[in-house]
């Protein structure tokens, strides 16, 4: 089945993806998302947030968006 999946990590980028049947959240980030912890990410399924255990369906929409920025500190967003 087909779903669009949105990396919202570093540059990003939004492609058309295959996946099987049955493929659930978590299975998904763990196949586009490498080396990545999902805690550190808000993922959202046609933008509401998802369950680990959630099932895709043909044609909805997975988005993943760090909730923590590499570089940033707890000084620099205090002062703003």
């Amino acid at each position: 089945m087909r779903i669009l999946f949105l990396n919202n990590h570093g540059g990003g980028f939004a492609a058309h993806i295959d996946v099987p049947e049955n493929t659930t959240v978590a299975q998904l980030f763990e196949q586009q998302m490498h080396g990545c912890k999902p805690q550190d990410y808000l993922i959202r399924v046609d933008r509401m947030p998802a369950t680990a255990d959630q099932v895709l369906t043909e044609g909805q929409r997975v988005s993943a968006t760090p909730v923590k920025i590499e570089g940033a500190s707890m000084v620099a967003s205090a002062a703003a």
